[in-house]
């Protein structure tokens, strides 16, 4: 057993509870910090603060789809990131890798904090922005893969599942830091958020960064990498290795379609698309929407635990087939059940008196400054209130709400006609016992999440071997979260500006989880047998 903490068990020693502790907590700390780095954009978009403040004003859909894709840039550039730091983690060792990443990460979230506002230079705000993002995404696309292969190199055997499940709840947590800080700092800077107090969470990263630099510094290399390297068996490039090695490219497409893909897609639905839902089409106030999003997600974090803990028995396929057919089976229903107790009045309202926009040609563009004809004006005037409305052909450009023709279609008449039929648009806060359905809807999403999620560091890392590993691990995972995951919330949003249906954006989810479903019936095999010994004992 090792005397202290930096030094670690050499291969074929069983770790000591104090060494696991320290690789453990290190490892997911750094992990917390570097994913609140990266999604304290989402947040802050959620919250409709950057929109105005990184981007041209007049209107609020395509500022908001701008934002979301600015986020989408971050995700965009994370397989470049695997690809460079996978193959640096290869070459050069695991611990050295992720201390590069994190600090990549720290100083470009930092940097946003300084970034003057869309008023003060133009167009060069948005520029830099994507700039800084682009630099996250790089620094995050080597980060997990680092992490979560340094925690299962260290693992004994029968635990891997159970110990790299605290990396994969650490990016949960990462969601639910950014909540708390975000709160945190319009709480004590309210006189000046919307001026310059939103820019506090981004510079909190430099506290962030010192203390994950502190705290990674205290470990030594993965004794496995140490292993390879004293035998001189590391990869002279893991990158072409990555795809030449007997049975890699299955591995590295199962990996990314039957995997990244899909756990992703659920991930992101069960945090931002049920965040920016409670505080969009559902009018829930912003800090009470945040409170409880941050409260369900914190309250569901077990689960990642306990179903990396669990694959450690039953292995990893099992609970990974099992989430996707019940979020198959659950997703809409878990979001009507949301809807309903978020806003019921809201809810009722879209049931009894429906909006229907009749035109010889309705088309809503979402990214025109102004809509070509009078019915896309109409339809980009229900889509900026977050009304749900249906379009039908007709001659003559008409509304009717709850079946009950509006004559006159200028704002005014409109915003009459919707008070009218029951839609309080206002800003609310649901009752104490609704707000409880809420917290327990996000819990069994959240179960949906880590049922799919904990088990797959554990996966991947044993999916590959050590030479190639943070290469085969970190290029399918980036490029299936990247692309899959970081685009739903932009896709979904465009999916309901176009449809007018608030929920038509969980059929991007739907979608990319059926696929990952069939991918992983038809090329996952199992890596760990279905036979385990009883649970190991907390470390």
């Amino acid at each position: 057993m090792a005397n202290n903490a930096t030094d670690l068990p050499r291969e074929g020693e069983e770790p000591g509870a104090h060494d696991i502790k320290l690789v453990i907590g290190a490892s997911s700390l750094g992990t917390i910090f570097e994913w609140y780095d990266f999604f304290i954009w989402g947040t802050l978009t959620a919250s409709g603060i950057l929109q105005t403040s990184f981007f041209p004003g007049g209107n609020n859909v395509l500022a908001t789809l701008l934002a979301w894709a600015t986020f989408a840039v971050g995700f965009a550039f994370r397989p470049l990131g695997a690809i460079l730091f996978g193959y640096l983690g290869d070459r050069l060792g695991r611990k050295y890798t992720f201390l590069v990443t994190i600090t990549v990460m720290g100083v470009a979230t930092a940097g946003i904090g300084f970034i003057p506002g869309y008023a003060v230079i133009g167009a060069a705000a948005p520029i830099l922005i994507i700039a800084l993002r682009i630099a996250q995404g790089l620094a995050l696309g080597g980060e997990y893969g680092g992490a979560a292969i340094y925690v299962a190199e260290h693992s004994p055997p029968g635990k891997a599942g159970f110990y790299t499940s605290f990396i994969q709840a650490s990016v949960a947590g990462g969601f639910i830091l950014s909540l708390a800080v975000v709160l945190s700092a319009r709480a004590i800077f309210a006189p000046v958020w919307t001026d310059w107090g939103w820019r506090v969470p981004f510079l909190f990263s430099i506290l962030l960064l010192a203390v994950s630099l502190y705290m990674r510094l205290k470990l030594s290399e993965s004794p496995v990498f140490k292993k390879m390297r004293e035998e001189g068996e590391t990869s002279p490039n893991p990158f072409v290795e990555s795809f030449t090695w007997p049975g890699n490219p299955k591995r590295l497409f199962v990996a990314l379609f039957g995997i990244a893909a899909g756990l992703t897609v659920i991930w992101y639905t069960a945090m931002f698309s049920v965040l920016s839902f409670l505080q969009g089409p559902m009018r829930v106030e912003p800090t009470t929407a945040q409170l409880i999003t941050g409260g369900g997600a914190l309250a569901g974090l077990f689960w990642f635990i306990l179903f990396g803990r669990l694959s450690d028995r039953i292995g990893r396929k099992k609970p990974i087939v099992v989430g996707y057919v019940l979020t198959l089976l659950l997703l809409f229903p878990i979001f009507w059940v949301i809807g309903n107790a978020a806003n019921p009045g809201l809810e009722e309202a879209a049931r009894r008196a429906p909006v229907v926009v009749s035109g010889p040609e309705c088309r809503y563009d979402p990214f025109a400054a102004k809509q070509k004809d009078a019915c896309g004006q109409l339809l980009d005037y229900f889509s900026k209130k977050g009304v749900s409305y249906d379009t039908a052909q007709a001659s003559d450009i008409d509304v009717t709400i709850g079946g009950r023709r509006v004559a006159d279609t200028n704002p005014a008449s409109l915003d009459a006609a919707l008070a009218d039929a029951g839609y309080d648009l206002s800003q609310t806060i649901p009752p104490a016992g609704n707000i409880v359905v809420i917290l327990l809807a996000i819990i069994v999403l959240s179960a949906l999440a880590g049922i799919t999620y904990g088990p797959v560091a554990a996966l991947l890392s044993e999916m590959f071997p050590p030479r190639i590993r943070y290469s085969s691990m970190s290029i399918p995972y980036h490029f299936g979260t990247g692309y899959f995951g970081g685009f739903l919330p932009f896709i979904s949003q465009y999916i309901v500006a176009r449809t007018g249906d608030v929920h038509a954006g969980l059929w991007y989810t739907m979608g990319v989880v059926a696929m990952a479903l069939l991918v992983t019936l038809w090329g996952l095999k199992e890596t760990v047998p279905a036979a385990k010994p009883a649970l190991p004992a907390e470390p």
